[in-house]
């Protein structure tokens, strides 16, 4: 699977679980993005996919990388759509 292809994929699922704030900008939990099935199925390296599309500013959160548990409660919000 290429990069682009996976950043694609990350971005439906943070629509789907996402939600939208005041400003109409999508964002999802670190924690609930982690422990979905569906997610854990379909991404060998959710942190690669989510780093990957971090550079290419789809997405934004704080910080550099991402581990479960210690960031489960970090903002992941999606910039582009």
């Amino acid at each position: 699977m290429n990069v682009e292809h996976e950043i694609s994929l990350l971005v439906e699922e943070i629509r789907r679980l996402g939600t939208k704030n005041a400003n109409g900008q999508v964002s999802v939990k670190f924690g609930v993005l982690f422990a979905d099935e569906k997610c854990a199925n379909l991404f060998e390296a959710l942190v690669g996919t989510l780093k990957a599309a971090k550079r290419r500013k789809i997405v934004t959160y704080q910080g550099e990388l991402l581990l479960q548990g210690v960031h489960d409660d970090v903002d992941i919000m999606l910039l582009q759509e």
